[in-house]
């Protein structure tokens, strides 16, 4: 429990973990953290959440290109542990063995299901009942490592991704906390995963959030909850280029990307049912609920 930590991350979804280790007296020797990027219109250098708390709370912070660079440095830090969370970089082979038990990871699904960058989107893409959080040891392939410990959690189908990783980061890191101590003295082992039962989950391309109305309502639905942070789901409604920020799914039969609107809604039918449209945000403007929408746009979408 005394041991010192190295911690890596970079997202929101780190800074959960690293909060909660700072608040739980875990001695955070140094955060390790990717450098500041240009965000905005403006493209003005920001430093990643979990830079902003390192500081905060007077934490040394190393912001390597390479996390190659930083070997020798770790190497003067002495017996430390290593905590990884949505760091966003790949860890080498002679950083990993610089750590005893190892770089502790963790990884927001129920390994061996969906290693790779993106298992909170694919656990709504794929409709599944239950999702869960990993607590793992890192190893050079990616997210294979043999796992400590792992927390089941309900999911009930509606759940957009924003809300999926706040309560995953939430709930993922009240398991490392509880899990730590006891990884940390030796007295946990972790068991090796079945890589005859790994699934694997591609990278998130801009090019996925736009909408085909040729697939089914049920379908679109899906892409709209797990792409609300990035890429977003695209479209044109009419003359009119927009994010589809909200959406539920409803009876309805009709040509494919017809837009129907009825009572101060807004409906697009789909290959299989219909698609009651609910938030939107034209490009360049503010999200806002289709009344809105519809009392400054109505004339600009075309209703075949």
């Amino acid at each position: 429990m005394s041991k010192t930590i190295l911690f890596f991350g970079t997202e929101d979804f780190s800074a959960t973990s690293l909060q909660s280790l700072i608040d739980n007296s875990f001695d955070i020797c140094t955060v390790v953290t990717k450098p500041d990027s240009a965000k905005g219109r403006s493209r003005e250098l920001t430093p990643s959440p979990v830079k902003v708390i390192a500081e905060k709370n007077n934490i040394p912070v190393w912001q390597p290109e390479n996390v190659g660079e930083i070997t020798e440095n770790i190497k003067k830090l002495g017996d430390v542990a290593g905590i990884l969370v949505s760091y966003g970089k790949l860890i080498p082979d002679d950083v990993l063995e610089l750590f005893k038990p190892g770089i502790i990871n963790l990884h927001p699904s129920l390994l061996p299901k969906y290693r790779g960058p993106s298992p909170i989107e694919s656990a709504i893409l794929k409709g599944d009942s239950e999702t869960g959080v990993s607590i793992m040891k890192l190893s050079a392939e990616m997210d294979a490592g043999p796992v400590y410990s792992q927390l089941k959690i309900p999911l009930a189908g509606t759940e957009y991704a924003n809300e999926l990783y706040k309560n995953l980061a939430q709930k993922g890191t009240e398991q490392l906390i509880s899990v730590l101590p006891s990884i940390l003295d030796g007295t946990l082992q972790p068991t090796e995963q079945n890589n005859d039962s790994a699934t694997y989950c591609k990278l998130i391309e801009k090019t996925d959030g736009g909408i085909n109305w040729q697939q089914s309502a049920p379908e679109i639905a899906k892409k709209i909850r797990a792409y609300n942070i990035w890429p977003k789901s695209r479209t044109k409604l009419g003359d009119v280029e927009v994010i589809i920020a909200k959406a539920r799914v409803i009876n309805g039969i009709g040509e494919s990307g017809k837009v129907e609107i009825s009572d101060n809604k807004l409906m697009v039918y789909c290959a299989e049912s219909c698609l009651e449209i609910q938030q939107v945000q034209p490009i360049g403007k503010k999200e806002m609920p289709i009344q809105a929408f519809l009392a400054g746009y109505k004339s600009k979408i075309i209703v075949q």
